[in-house]
């Protein structure tokens, strides 16, 4: 698949020592949705701000559709719609007036029948005469989206899109970000919802520190640091683990016993936990799987970095 986004070797220093980016290399493929995940003060906003040219990076490179961000900045920033984080957005004009304006700063002359698409694509269009100061937070968010499509953008940035929004309007929102790909927009996203990035993401980046500790397909990182939890119901009620089944390092919650197994390991163990327990008199009245979540699998990954 081809990308649409180069950035090579990026670094971002500050006076102060600091690096808020250090060393960061990244291929975007044209069409995906990818998510870039970190705790507070990652590297996250500092990345898409570099990309978008409103940070200068200290050093490394980044091209936008083969536009270099720094000598080639218009056309680069062209291709691309930022939604931040902020719900700066200015209060006492319309919203129709709002988006179309923002097209005019691209230098793209007037579309009325486009910015008639975008709004309703976010169902705006029964807001176009309404003061954004009259809308609710959720309904100013989707503005925000709305004047960061106004000029047709190939890729779109959503720094935090659902921060402060309800779990419906959030799905609402989700449901967007999936039509606007399947538009063949190019999307990435930084979230703190975890569920966010496993219910939409194609890859997920993880970022702590300024370095980039990963990106991979969903599903393979699931595959590749993920475990599963096998419960198993006993018969009747323990108090203690049997000595003979201590190597397995099992968690006893009454009758139910808890076993950890890698996804990846060439055997699991489970095999022989069942003959153990059969052996050890411990009747099994129920067995079910848990896998790990997107949650757990970042979560661990930022730990070891934390440890390094």
């Amino acid at each position: 698949m081809t990308s649409i986004i180069s950035i090579k070797n990026l670094t971002k220093t500050y006076a102060s020592g600091t690096f808020a980016l250090d060393d960061v290399s990244l291929e975007i493929r044209e069409g995906e949705i990818l998510a870039l995940l970190g705790p507070n003060g990652a590297g996250k906003t500092t990345l898409i701000s570099t990309v978008c040219g409103l940070v200068q990076p200290s050093s490394g490179t980044v091209t936008v559709g083969g536009h270099d961000i720094i000598r080639e900045f218009r056309k680069a920033r062209s291709l691309i719609g930022l939604v931040p984080q902020e719900l700066h957005i200015e209060p006492f004009e319309k919203v129709g007036d709002n988006v179309a304006m923002t097209r005019g700063l691209f230098g793209k002359s007037r579309n009325d029948a486009h910015i008639e698409k975008v709004l309703k694509s976010l169902s705006l269009w029964d807001k176009k005469d309404a003061k954004t100061m009259e809308l609710s937070g959720g309904m100013k968010r989707r503005v925000l989206i709305a004047k960061a499509l106004s000029h047709g953008p190939k890729v779109l940035f959503l720094d935090e899109p659902t921060a402060g929004v309800d779990v419906g309007l959030r799905r609402e929102m989700w449901a967007v970000v999936r039509q606007l790909r399947a538009e063949g927009t190019t999307i990435i996203l930084t979230t703190h919802y975890i569920e966010e990035a496993e219910e939409m993401a194609d890859r997920v980046g993880v970022i702590n520190k300024g370095k980039l500790l990963l990106v991979e397909d969903k599903t393979t990182l699931m595959q590749r640091f993920g475990k599963k939890l096998l419960r198993i119901e006993l018969q009747e009620p323990l108090a203690t683990i049997p000595t003979a089944l201590a190597s397995y390092g099992l968690a006893l919650d009454g009758q139910v016993l808890t076993y950890g197994y890698d996804v990846k390991a060439d055997r699991t163990g489970i095999a022989r936990l069942m003959a153990d327990l059969s052996t050890a008199g411990l009747q099994v009245r129920d067995l079910e799987t848990e896998e790990s979540s997107l949650e757990e699998v970042f979560l661990s990954l930022v730990a070891e970095e934390k440890a390094a």
